[in-house]
């Protein structure tokens, strides 16, 4: 499964409680620009739009050699495919408080473009705090074993 993209904002700002893996609906030059990497999940997120479930802010370049696309809006909301009984679950789990579903990833599977969903809970000032301390410790650590070997 190679990656095409990945949201690293997303782990920062949120706990992840539970992953879950959804198709995309494209467009043929939007599935070109996004194998290519023209992708961006920065400040995107996921919301419903009655039982159906909707990618929005993902930003996906024009394909290069698409031409001019005059009507092409590189921010618009695409559709994500999930089965009924994962929605319905979805459903229930965001009507909880603070709860909000994230694109964690972008990637291929057997010839799909799929979205990783994140069901996260947004952190809190002490604990963005508390994850860059224990960045920099590790950092320092892999760095001391490096130096007595």
């Amino acid at each position: 499964m190679p990656t095409l993209t990945t949201n690293k904002k997303a782990f920062f700002d949120y706990i992840v409680l539970e992953k879950v893996e959804a198709g995309i609906v494209l467009s043929g030059q939007e599935v070109k620009s996004t194998r290519k990497g023209l992708m961006s999940l920065k400040g995107s997120f996921a919301i419903f739009k009655g039982t159906e479930l909707y990618l929005v802010n993902a930003h996906i370049s024009l394909y290069p050699q698409a031409g001019s696309i005059p009507s092409y809006d590189p921010d618009h909301s695409r559709k994500l495919l999930l089965k009924k009984k994962e929605l319905d679950k979805l459903i229930g789990l965001l009507k909880q408080k603070g709860l909000t579903l994230v694109p964690l990833s972008v990637y291929t599977k057997a010839n799909y473009i799929k979205v990783g969903l994140g069901l996260c809970k947004g952190k809190q000032i002490h604990e963005k705090r508390e994850t860059i301390k224990n960045r920099m410790i590790e950092r320092e650590i892999r760095s001391a074993i490096k130096r007595t070997h």
